[in-house]
């Protein structure tokens, strides 16, 4: 079974990706973690990196085409990622969504920021990448059409999320 799991940043993708790993016993990859790893090997911040990338499609050109190659050659995956059910074909297309100030909350907690930094650096953060996504793949990521499921995880904790994925995947 593949599942790709998409959402902004703070939506909670990595920990519900995670917990249904666990429950599945499926491996699972992030392709925010493969970002950062990027972002690191040239010594620069998320947001640096973010802002390289615009003049660079070669960046989001190489995670996009790692992921569809790990789709392909396994049957039982979680692939977690903004872009993930683009590009893969998956048995369920899930995406999470939480408000900006929760969102915010979260991620000034996980990098130990201030609050409005944190808002105001993922409102630069999406507006980046929703330029480079429509530059490079004509792709607008506001448009939840292409998923099979979304989620408020403002509303649900991540056990229920989990619960509900679950729910779903009995079902079809």
């Amino acid at each position: 079974m593949i599942i790709t799991i998409g959402g902004f940043a703070g939506t909670g993708t990595t920990t519900v990706a995670k917990l249904l790993s666990e429950k599945l016993d499926i491996a699972y990859v992030s392709t925010g973690s493969i970002f950062r790893q990027m972002a690191k090997e040239r010594e620069m911040s998320i947001l640096e990196f973010s802002e390289f990338a615009e003049n660079n499609d070669s960046i989001d050109i190489e995670i996009d085409k790692k992921q569809a190659e790990l789709a392909k050659s396994s049957s039982d995956l979680i692939l977690e990622g903004r872009l993930s059910a683009y590009f893969v074909d998956a048995d369920l297309k899930l995406c999470l969504y939480a408000p900006l100030n929760i969102r915010a909350k979260r991620i000034a907690n996980r990098e130990s920021e201030d609050i409005d930094l944190a808002k105001h650096n993922i409102e630069i953060r999406e507006k980046s990448e929703a330029l480079r996504y429509k530059d490079i793949h004509n792709i607008d990521i506001n448009n939840m059409d292409i998923y099979d499921l979304v989620i408020n995880s403002g509303t649900f904790n991540p056990e229920s999320i989990i619960n509900i994925i679950l729910t779903t995947l009995k079902v079809i």
